[in-house]
């Protein structure tokens, strides 16, 4: 959740930076009514949105991700998942940042329930009447004008020069439903209270009604005239937010200078055109990180020292059929031919022509083309290094229909990482073994949360002077002897991460997954939240 207040909090930011620097001096004010209210949406649901061809992270094929984690109790756990969100602390307990988010809610929607019960109390004890579809309330010895939704509230003490002015403004806030974008931001500011960039929102929006209605208003009448009504009262304003006042006075002065205001050139429409990128820069950004509530909020990249061109392409074979999940006859073909030339075997002219034809074919699809590419390297190098035939046999062992019985592949099985999605038998925490199959899997997530609850140092909440929640992403690999390795992790402190590797190290030896009867590795991602409560206050 924290990391979604963040990324919401940044691309707010970012539009509302795009808006006054390019777009706020600009008399396109429906536009920029519309810009506003999109950007306000759109920032709450691309932290949500995520592209695949846009991600570049560990294939969720290859990985399975564990259960989060709670340090301190022992988390309940149904169909694999942790349903209790534990706090770890030594002190004598506490108030979580989340109860505060929702104190501060609670208050937010207080205070706007408020407001709301003054807007109906000024209906009821006022008279009214109905003009077509709007509702005049007349506010008895006042000077003040607003609007809310269809209800236009107009004082008595108003002059009838000003009352008719007034009543052509407020119709066209009414008409054109700036009570409901207000309506909007209000709902925004009871969720994110905490957030100042949405009562800036609100601020530009309702500026930009203004201007909205002065412009179509001012049309009507004289400018001087209007102007002199604007300036005529501009000390009796309403504190509500949410509704649509003529006379306020901190408005009046940017008002008069958008009506002197040159209209904009049509050409500056293109500016809005910059959205269309900003948006597509987010959506790479949150698609290329994990950031939901079941992973962790740090990536661990992979590490690619001493990669060769000719292993980072066999890479890019192997990824490409990850992302289609199957493969036609024509790229079945050219994974045969990558085997011919790898096993030696009948190496020929013959061959070498049919490699030739498949490399030289055009229309290809990706997957072929990424074949060929490995080819071309190939051919360019002259030979295969130990290291890079490895990589192609770790390749081909999955692609081959008798990978895991071609003796060509007895000693390669044992490095080959078979994804959990298509394992035969996933490796098991000692005990679970005895178990229906349908319940192995809770089982070892359930160990595994105890086994980190009951190992790693809670100590170092005090030692590192640590708050609120640290998200530690741990990833690890079971091998062929049921041994635990690879083991890398990132977390916001390096002791984090430290102790992280260790308490994971000293897992129990599991009984290792097999596939097509060979034992073989499967990788794991492994979420661990540490929440560290704060310290009560002493008396």
């Amino acid at each position: 959740m924290l990391h979604y207040i963040i990324q919401t909090i940044g691309f707010q930011l970012f539009f509302l930076v795009v808006f006054d620097l390019l777009l706020k001096k600009e008399t396109f004010f429906n536009w920029n009514r519309t810009y506003l209210l999109t950007t306000s949406v759109l920032s709450l649901v691309l932290p949500f949105i995520k592209i695949e061809r846009f991600k570049d992270v560990i294939s969720k094929e290859y990985i399975i991700n564990l259960p989060e984690v709670f340090i301190g109790q022992e988390p309940t756990i149904t169909d694999g998942f942790s349903e209790q969100n534990t706090v770890i602390t030594n002190q004598n307990s506490i108030w979580s940042w989340e109860l505060v988010l929702y104190l501060g809610a609670g208050l937010a929607l207080l205070f706007f329930i408020v407001k709301l019960v003054k807007i109906i109390s000024l209906l009821l004890k006022n008279p009214k009447q109905k003009v077509g579809k709007l509702c005049i309330v007349d506010l008895k010895e006042s000077t003040a004008a607003f609007s809310f939704l269809n209800f236009i509230f107009l004082g008595t003490n108003l002059k009838p020069e000003e009352k008719a002015s007034v009543l052509k403004h407020e119709t066209i806030h009414v008409k054109q439903k700036h009570t409901l974008d207000l309506l909007f931001f209000e709902c925004l500011k009871i969720v994110f209270w905490f957030n100042p960039l949405i009562y800036i929102y609100q601020n530009r929006i309702m500026s930009l009604h203004e201007f909205i209605a002065d412009d179509l208003a001012s049309k009507h009448q004289n400018k001087n005239q209007y102007y002199q009504n604007l300036l005529a009262r501009v000390f009796e304003t309403n504190t509500i937010s949410f509704i649509n006042p003529f006379y306020k006075k901190s408005l009046i002065k940017k008002r008069i200078i958008m009506l002197q205001k040159t209209k904009s050139k049509q050409i500056k429409l293109l500016k809005y055109t910059l959205l269309f990128p900003m948006v597509f820069g987010m959506l790479i950004y949150t698609s290329s990180i994990e950031a939901n509530n079941k992973e962790a909020s740090y990536n661990i990249e992979k590490q690619t020292i001493g990669e060769t061109p000719l292993t980072k392409k066999i890479k890019l074979v192997k990824k490409q059929i990850q992302k289609q999940g199957n493969v036609s006859d024509y790229e079945e073909k050219g994974l045969a031919l990558l085997l011919s030339v790898v096993k030696g075997e009948k190496f020929s002219q013959e061959l070498v022509d049919e490699v030739k034809n498949y490399t030289s074919q055009t229309g290809k699809s990706e997957l072929s083309r990424r074949i060929s590419d490995v080819f071309e390297q190939i051919q360019i190098q002259g030979n295969i290094s130990d290291e890079e035939e490895k990589e192609l046999k770790k390749l081909l062992v999955l692609t081959s229909d008798d990978g895991f019985e071609n003796p060509f592949f007895t000693d390669i099985i044992k490095y080959v990482d078979i994804p959990f999605s298509v394992v035969d038998q996933v490796p098991l925490y000692p005990g679970c073994e005895s178990l229906p199959v349908s319940e192995q899997k809770n089982c070892m997530a359930m160990n595994v949360s105890k086994h980190v609850n009951s190992n790693f140092n809670v100590k170092l909440a005090n030692e590192l002077k640590l708050s609120g929640r640290q998200r530690i992403s741990v990833i690890f690999k079971i091998n062929t002897e049921g041994n635990v390795v690879g083991v890398r992790s990132r977390a916001p402190h390096p002791e984090l991460e430290k102790e992280a590797i260790r308490v994971i190290k000293t897992l129990p030896k599991f009984i290792p997954g097999e596939h097509k009867g060979k034992k073989v590795n499967v990788p794991y991602t492994l979420p661990i939240i540490f929440a560290i409560a704060e310290e009560k206050a002493k008396d």
